[in-house]
């Protein structure tokens, strides 16, 4: 359902309106035929095997969808952050962080994706909405989800850099600005939290740098003495359930 709902998200990002009546050859055709003049004069549709190419690589843009118009980004880089914090080098390794990042952004997600299928996938399958109709649909969803995370500040250099707006509502925003100003606003809100899970490891850097200091044992690395307090304090706060449950507030 993800793969279907970003497809749908996708393609007003790039492509021209869909008739309705057309089938999958016409849609790839309008989508990017008509921008690049692959079409003859005669208006004779594109090759099957170059209808194909062009889907694959509408496909390929999936991984990017999921990494910019979803909560995955964020928690990603906290969850990064939190890994050197705790001076841990491969553990846990990244395969896990992305694995958690991904499931989190599911339940995240999870809301945003029940209007998408109410709103466009349901209505789309059953052939009681146009293709077009879907699409405007399905974008007004995740367009919604971005904006509640966005800061204005970004939204409006981006804005006044394309030189666009002023726009009436935050729904006049086109995706153009609406993307950019996003991502920027999730990596400002990352390294936010990222900072305040530093500080308290920090903390115990410095103080055991010092004892060693005054103890004298200069060949010591501090680092590898901190590294069980470091794991003890964040066991003894239950610092995982912690984290993904504010991870997980941070989008409410």
């Amino acid at each position: 359902m993800w793969g279907l709902a970003l497809l749908i998200v996708a393609e007003p990002l790039f492509a021209a309106p869909v008739a309705p009546t057309a089938g999958l050859g016409d849609a790839v055709e309008r989508a990017f035929g008509e921008a690049s003049g692959a079409n003859g004069s005669d208006g004779e549709p594109l090759a099957l095997s170059l209808q194909v190419l062009l889907l694959m690589g509408l496909l390929s843009m999936l991984p990017a969808l999921v990494l910019m118009m979803t909560s995955f980004t964020r928690i990603l880089i906290v969850l990064s952050i939190l890994r050197m914090a705790l001076g841990l080098q491969q553990s846990p390794p990244n395969q896990v962080l992305v694995g958690l990042a991904l499931f989190l952004s599911f339940f995240i997600m999870a809301p945003t994706m029940a209007d998408v299928n109410t709103a466009a996938i349901v209505p789309y399958a059953e052939g009681t909405m146009e293709a077009d109709a879907a699409l405007e649909a399905a974008g007004a969803q995740f367009h919604d989800f971005m904006l509640r995370q966005t800061r204005e500040a970004n939204l409006t250099m981006f804005a006044d850099i394309a030189g666009a707006g002023p726009f009436s509502s935050g729904q006049d925003i086109p995706m153009s600005i609406m993307l950019p100003a996003f991502v920027t606003s999730e990596l400002q809100t990352a390294f936010q939290i990222g900072f305040m899970l530093f500080l308290p490891f920090l903390v115990i850097d410095l103080v055991v740098a010092s004892i060693l200091m005054s103890l004298g044992m200069m060949m010591l690395s501090p680092t590898i003495v901190s590294l069980p307090f470091k794991l003890l304090l964040f066991v003894l706060v239950d610092g995982w359930a912690l984290l993904m449950g504010s991870l997980a507030m941070s989008f409410a």
